[in-house]
């Protein structure tokens, strides 16, 4: 007989199988690999996540006690797979254009981007999945349980709550190992992903080798089977019909609201055209999970000892007849069961509480400012992690309290009569316009209060939480107030009764509020995309960015997205509008793109405020248009459209009087240009001239005099000669005539002698130098690089103003080629010369070292002539200088053969 010892050995191998898919799959799909991790296949599998050990126990319970009702829960899920598909897409639809991160962004985002409401339904969804967790951790302690009873070898079983406290664990940090890599909710969890697929092929295994024993191993073969079925009082089962409706309606509005199904239906979404595959396949999976589930329960009832526990029966029959095996096969399906949905469902309810609880939170507490101090994506990161642990943590709290003697299918009929709460806002915000944030808030208020008095709290028990006699005579005696027969509705079923009352309270307040209460413009706007997703779906409402900063919006998104990500995003937008560098225009159209972006990392809410905060404010000419004209898409766009023409107008003013006072600028630093280089070139011709004059006119000199004077002549002459040559070689440059040297070399070797050549290193002024692409060999012009990098680190030397000088250099290889980081610690450029910073009339400031302010203008020359880039990076510590090399100069390191 299998010992405990083998099934612990068995499990930790099972689970270490899984970090090595998950981590696969991470690794692959960040070298671009895996390909195979965005198939049908493994979306569909995905789905299976619905499948938890309530399908995979509780079914086969729930047979047992009530005949055919566990029919119902796939039911639902495949009557929306099949009639309602054309609902899911919009949902993915939807997801994928407003970049959704949870069933909760979804809902707030609709009404307006209220974060209210996105509070309220988060806390709904937590309450809503504790009860699902502690299911699932019950399922995990029973069948361990079960399968120490059978084992003789077992001084001492261990207890419930021990083993209970140590799975909730190992999910906890498994969740937070994998589901927190990313900050962006969009960018895929592809190895918790694959982790599910694979579990929903192990569970599906483990419950059709089990029906398979039962069928031919114990039962004799499909006709003695379907006698058993016959004579057993499954088969004369009285269903009733009101119970049975309305668990398949409960079960399909569960598998549309549940925070773990949208997660993966919508947010894990990679191809809407998956959706066709899974349409089909995902109910010929629940088919196939329910195949054995009758067999199961039928001849678990007649060869299993009186009182046996029917949610046990999948593993305690194998273990009757002594196949350990075949019972270890089954624990591991009942395990992949539990723990896949506890995985998904803390990720998903994380994502939740981080975006719409903790960071609102958090800005508030910082001063309501996005220009806070610090980085945001750590704080996000650290609020996830703390909430998946803080949910687990949920679920075992309530396991303990109701003590886990509860049949699984009921604890988990709560659940989805908490989240089917979000049903009328969710398909109200989908097709129909007039739903407005206040109908939505009233309607999922009441729900959701209903919900919790008539079946949360009494799934405690009596005298737990509500007293003995508020379910006997009704809160303060008013026995219409009884939870469970409320408003006179008794001898209904506590559950049909609970589901009853809540969704026709919750649709009704929700019609009724949003028909007599008018939703502001951005809710109109809103449901125009939302409605009409297909016709529109890459749009969303206008934003005024006449007032916005590009510079203060870089830095935020920074301390959100990362600088890497954040600085492509805003260059490759510069670039779209045909500007230079990494500021585009602050135009609507962008600021849109921004929302979306930052959707992906701390929802559609927080993101919709901290852009506000700088902005100002989305459009308001759409409210005025709307307060004296008829609500219709035609208005909408049409004042759109007004709005965006002024805007436009706007930035074409503010572009030209930018333009102006480039001019101005230039005129002036030309002005100064002409007085310095004046200056400059009469200081050494005055030398050169009077100590010439010395030597020709004055006799008697001695021969040290001479030499001094002829030194001074000289050292002036290089000094000229030196100008010259840095005017004559711009000249050059700008007008293509230089001739290009082309040999290769070790980009260290460069940096080195670019170092050397301005000074080195001192005692004042220290250099830092990170990067392992040092190594890289370079195919270039390397005279003309090296005389960038010494400007660069020469203009460090003399214009830092920091008290101990530090520069930075980083060298990394992206997409773009190979970039060189040139960064000090300074107080940087000032805004308003960054502009003007190449042009050859131009000097950086007040200049403490003098110059003709040719140097940057001669780099920018230079590495248009390699093809490369020079480009100042605002918003950095100090000044920071940004050398890009194309991909086709850059070769791997040279290896020495043997």
């Amino acid at each position: 007989m299998a010992t405990l010892n083998v099934l612990v050995l068995v499990c930790l191998l099972y689970v270490a199988f899984l970090f090595a898919v998950a981590f696969g799959a991470d690794r692959a799909a960040r070298r671009g690999r895996g390909t195979w991790l965005r198939s049908p296949v493994v979306y569909t599998l995905s789905l299976s996540i619905y499948c938890t050990a309530w399908t995979f126990y509780g079914a086969v319970g729930s047979a047992a006690r009530s005949g055919l009702e566990f029919l119902t829960i796939y039911l639902g899920p495949t009557l929306v797979m099949i009639g309602w598909w054309w609902t899911l897409r919009k949902m993915v639809r939807v997801g994928r254009s407003q970049r959704i991160t949870s069933i909760a962004d979804l809902i707030s985002s609709r009404y307006g981007k209220s974060n209210l409401l996105a509070v309220l339904v988060t806390l709904l969804a937590v309450i809503g999945t504790t009860p699902y967790i502690a299911l699932q951790l019950q399922s995990v302690t029973l069948s361990f349980s079960t399968f120490a009873a059978h084992d003789a070898s077992a001084a001492e079983l261990p207890t419930l709550q021990s083993t209970a406290f140590w799975v909730a664990l190992g999910l906890a940090l498994f969740t937070i190992l994998f589901g927190t890599r990313n900050l962006d909710a969009n960018e895929r969890h592809h190895g918790v992903v694959m982790a599910i697929a694979v579990e929903a092929v192990v569970k599906l295994a483990a419950l059709l080798a089990v029906g398979i024993f039962v069928v031919w191993g114990l039962a004799g073969g499909i006709g003695p089977t379907l006698d058993r079925i016959d004579a057993s009082p499954i088969a004369t089962w009285d269903q009733s019909g009101g119970r049975w409706i309305g668990l398949t309606m409960l079960s399909a509005a569960a598998f549309l609201c549940l925070p773990r199904m949208f997660q993966v239906m919508v947010v894990e979404n990679e191809d809407e055209d998956h959706l066709r595959t899974a349409a089909w396949a995902f109910p010929g999976y629940l088919m196939l999970m329910s195949l054995f589930v009758v067999p199961i329960a039928v001849v678990g009832l007649d060869i299993l000892p009186p009182g046996s526990n029917p949610d046990m029966f999948v593993l305690t029959l194998p273990l009757q007849e002594g196949r350990d095996w075949l019972a270890i096969l089954s624990f591991i399906g009942g395990f992949s069961s539990a723990t896949s949905m506890v995985i998904v469902a803390a990720i998903a309810v994380s994502t939740m509480v981080s975006n719409h609880v903790v960071m609102p939170v958090w800005l508030w507490s910082t001063g309501g400012t996005a220009m806070m101090s610090g980085d945001v994506r750590h704080v996000a990161l650290l609020a996830r992690r703390l909430s998946i642990g803080g949910i687990v943590l949920l679920g075992y709290l309530y396991f303990q309290i109701s003590g886990g003697g509860t049949a699984l299918a009921a604890i988990g009929l709560v659940s989805f009569a908490g989240v089917a709460q979000f049903l009328p806002a969710l398909l109200g915000g989908l097709f129909w316009r007039g739903a407005n944030r206040t109908g939505a808030l009233a309607g999922l208020g009441v729900g959701a209060t209903v919900w919790l008095y008539c079946l949360f709290l009494p799934s405690f028990g009596p005298s737990m939480i509500l007293p003995q006699t508020v379910f006997d005579h009704g809160p303060f005696g008013l026995g219409w107030l009884r939870p469970q027969a409320l408003f006179g509705a008794v001898g209904m079923d506590p559950l049909v009764h609970a589901v009853m009352w809540s969704m026709m309270l919750n649709t009704a307040v929700f019609v009724m509020v949003s028909v007599m209460t008018f939703p502001r413009p951005v809710e109109r706007l809103q449901g125009a995309q939302f409605v009409n997703v297909f016709q529109h779906s890459g749009t969303a409402p206008g934003w005024s960015g006449g007032l916005a900063q590009s510079e203060d919006l870089l830095i935020m998104s920074q301390r959100i997205m990362g600088g890497a990500q954040a600085q492509a995003l805003f260059s490759s937008a510069a670039k779209r509008q045909g500007l230079a560098g990494y500021l585009p225009e602050p135009t609507p159209e962008f600021l849109q793109e921004l929302e979306r972006e930052l959707s992906g990392s701390v929802g559609a809410a927080t993101a919709h405020a901290m852009i506000s905060q700088i902005v100002g404010g989305a459009t308001v000419s759409v409210e005025d248009l709307m307060a004296v004209a008829d609500e219709t898409a035609q208005i909408m766009e049409y004042s759109s459209q007004l709005e965006a023409k002024t805007q436009e107008q706007e930035r074409t003013a503010r572009q030209l009087r930018e333009a102006y006072q480039k001019l101005t600028q230039l005129s002036v630093q030309k002005d100064a240009f002409l007085s310095q280089i004046s200056h400059e070139l009469r200081t050494p011709m005055t030398s050169i001239r009077a100590f010439s004059e010395i030597l020709r006119d004055t006799e008697g000199l001695s021969s040290e005099e001479k030499g001094k004077y002829a030194t001074i002549i000289h050292d002036e002459a290089i000094r000229l000669t030196r100008l010259l040559d840095d005017l004559l070689d711009l000249s050059v440059l700008e007008h293509g005539q230089v001739v290009l040297n082309i040999h290769s070399g070790r980009l260290r070797d460069l940096l080195d002698r670019a170092v050397g050549a301005a000074g080195g290193e001192t005692d004042m002024f220290k250099i830092e130098r990170h990067g392992s692409e040092e190594e890289l060999w370079l195919t270039t012009d390397l005279d003309r690089l090296a005389q960038v990098f010494i400007n660069l680190i020469s203009n460090a030397r003399k214009y830092c103003d920091a008290g101990k000088p530090v520069l930075t250099i980083t060298a990394k290889l992206e997409t773009a080629g190979l970039v060189i980081d040139f960064t000090d610690n300074g107080s940087g450029i000032p805004t308003d010369q960054q502009s003007v910073i190449f042009e050859k009339f131009s000097r950086i400031g007040h200049t403490k070292a003098g110059g003709a302010g040719l140097g940057l203008a001669i780099c920018r020359e230079i590495m248009a002539r390699l093809r490369g880039e020079i480009i100042y990076l605002p918003g950095q510590s100090g000044a920071s200088f940004r050398v890009i090399l194309p991909s086709e100069t850059v070769s791997v390191p040279h290896v020495a053969s043997a």
